[in-house]
C-alpha cells in the first residue's frame, strides 16, 4: 500500500456529470493508494440506466448500484490486476448527499472498494467483510478522509 506499484488507468465519462468534480488526478491517488500490485485499469462513470443493465445482466439485481467492479484477475498469482470498475453517477451523489459526505469523498471510498474487489477482497462473510472494511478505513485515513462506516 505505501509503495507505489504501476498503474495503467484509462478514465471513461460516458456521464460526464463529475468530470470536473472527480478528477483523472484524484482516481489516480485513490487507486494509487489502495493497489498491492501493478495493474491496469479502467474506471467508468455511468448514468442510472447503464448501471441497472450492467448490475441487472451480470449480478442478477435489477437497480442501479453505486459501484461494480469487474476482476479479471483476482487470484493472488497474477502480476498484474486487471479490472473495469464502474460507478453509478445518480446512486454516488445520491448516496452522498444521504450521508452528508462530499461527492469527494464519498467517490473516493467507492473506488478504494473497488480496487480492494479488483484484487480479490470481498465481503461476502463477516471476516471478509471486517478484513475489508479495516483495509478501506486505513487507505482512505491515509488520503485524510475519514472512517466510511463511522456513524
Amino acid at each position: 500500500m505505501s509503495q507505489k506499484n504501476k498503474l495503467s488507468l484509462s478514465v471513461q465519462y460516458p456521464d460526464a456529470r463529475l468530470k470536473e468534480t472527480v478528477t483523472r488526478a484524484d482516481l489516480r491517488r485513490w487507486v494509487q493508494a489502495a493497489l498491492f500490485a501493478p495493474a491496469e485499469l479502467t474506471i467508468r462513470f455511468v448514468d442510472a440506466e447503464e448501471g441497472r443493465t450492467l448490475n441487472r445482466e451480470y449480478r442478477g439485481k435489477d437497480y442501479a448500484t453505486n459501484v461494480l467492479t469487474f476482476a479479471y484477475t483476482e487470484d493472488e498469482d497474477s502480476e498484474v490486476t486487471q479490472a473495469d470498475i464502474i460507478l453509478c453517477t445518480d446512486v454516488l451523489q445520491r448516496e452522498a448527499d444521504e450521508q452528508k459526505k462530499t461527492v469527494q469523498a464519498h467517490a473516493a471510498h467507492l473506488v478504494v472498494h473497488g480496487v480492494l474487489h479488483a484484487q480479490g477482497y470481498d465481503h461476502e462473510t463477516d471476516e471478509e467483510a471486517a478484513e475489508m472494511e479495516g483495509l478501506e478505513i486505513e487507505i482512505l485515513a491515509s488520503l485524510g478522509e475519514a472512517n466510511p462506516y463511522a456513524t
